[in-house]
């Protein structure tokens, strides 16, 4: 099984270089774990793939506990796989393991490995599983590196389509981009559903997430609600939730429970919340969240719509973009009654996202939106993502600066 394993994994087909590679890298000469976490089929494989390559054939154990062949191991049977993995490979100082959370306690023998000068690459697809792990036994000794979809750029690369020098964007060069980015929004960043279309992967994958690592993990009999609940909120991206509101409409009989089953996706990598921003915590924690998904791809294969939910997915794209950066997002609610869609709090940026700024009801209500959170929150500049790029203007004395989304996006 090891030599089957290790031959698969260094054989596989390492596809497009992965923009987090380089974090990977820098991490290289540090005695710490580093920790790759994210969606399944999101290319986490393969990105320590890539980061095998650079070390050498020669340098590491590979171990990919997904493997069925792998049920009952224990984290106690570490010392003698080990030794199974010298008689094998001979003597190496790097693991490169493969959804490690399926080994209940793993951490205690990743610990003890690390105490005797191994170095650990990791895989994950629980992020609650991992963090609360990690904090009890790896503090200070590890370094978590997220792993999303394809990002606009990488799927460009990755479909083959010339990435355009965005100083001297020609007439046809932006007409190509736009249809990029409507493939992009249809389509997703998911690699293997991108490589083969004609197999329904977003469905199994959805599937899978549902089931295995939410239904059995968690081990809950209400399945059918889960499924409903997940079927609502993929089908509503970049939308504000209630969890009273969503108690009532699935007939669950608390609240609790509703907020336990979207944490249970959002640890499983499917959708992720954004808290409105407040200088009051428990009114952040009380307010309405907004919901994306993990993939606008699947949340379009997944879900359902009327008709092409642009808007809506183009703001979940732009979250999925600034979550590469950062973490320190919220959206804002003004008093009046006005949205922003993000507000990066270290930046002290705005962003709104819309489809175009055509139409002069639109403009007065997005600028309107800016001007009363500038009102409220400290602000030193603002960005509009439409269709186009447009000439910088001002509100209350503070730069609000418009661009084409499909470049922002590219840029990112």
């Amino acid at each position: 099984m090891l030599l089957e394993q290790f031959q698969t994994f260094w054989q596989r087909d390492t596809g497009i270089v992965r923009t987090q590679l380089s974090e990977v890298e820098k991490a290289k000469d540090v005695p710490h774990a580093v920790i790759v976490s994210g969606l399944r089929r999101a290319g986490k494989s393969t990105l320590l793939a890539q980061m095998a390559h650079l070390l050498g054939e020669e340098l590491f154990y590979y171990i990919n506990f997904e493997d069925d062949r792998f049920l009952g191991f224990q984290a106690e049977d570490a010392t003698d796989l080990h030794q199974v993995l010298i008689e094998l490979f001979g003597e190496r100082k790097i693991f490169v393991i493969d959804e490690v959370q399926n080994v209940t306690g793993w951490e205690h023998f990743v610990r003890r490995f690390m105490d005797m000068g191994f170095k650990f690459y990791i895989t994950g697809s629980n992020a609650s599983l991992l963090s609360k792990e990690l904090g009890t036994r790896l503090t200070g000794r590890y370094i978590p590196i997220e792993l999303l979809p394809f990002s606009f750029k990488e799927f460009m690369q990755f479909r083959g389509e010339a990435v355009p020098d965005l100083n001297r964007m020609t007439t046809t060069d932006h007409a190509r981009l736009q249809n990029s980015l409507q493939s992009y929004l249809q389509l997703g960043g998911i690699p293997d559903a991108l490589k083969y279309p004609q197999l329904p992967l977003l469905r199994t994958l959805y599937d899978d997430v549902l089931y295995r690592d939410i239904a059995t993990r968690y081990r809950l009999d209400a399945v059918t609600i889960i499924k409903e609940l997940a079927f609502y909120l993929m089908s509503n991206p970049a939308s504000l939730i209630s969890f009273n509101k969503l108690k009532e409409r699935f007939h669950v009989g608390s609240v609790n429970t509703i907020k336990s089953y979207i944490g249970y996706m959002e640890n499983s990598w499917l959708l992720f919340t954004l808290n409105v921003y407040d200088y009051s915590v428990k009114r952040q924690q009380i307010a309405p969240k907004k919901i994306y998904s993990i993939d606008t791809g699947l949340a379009n294969a997944v879900g359902f719509g009327f008709s092409p939910n642009t808007g809506k997915f183009l703001e979940n794209l732009t979250y999925l973009a600034l979550r590469r950066k950062t973490k320190d997002i919220y959206y804002f609610s003004s008093p009046g009654g006005y949205e922003v869609d993000f507000y990066l709090p270290q930046q002290q940026q705005l962003i709104q996202v819309t489809q175009n700024l055509d139409h002069p009801e639109i403009r007065d209500r997005e600028f309107r939106a800016l001007q009363d959170a500038m009102q409220i929150v400290k602000v030193q500049n603002a960005l509009i993502l439409a269709d186009s790029n447009a000439d910088t203007i001002e509100i209350n004395g503070i730069p609000v600066e418009i661009h084409s989304a499909a470049e922002w996006l590219l840029n990112e």
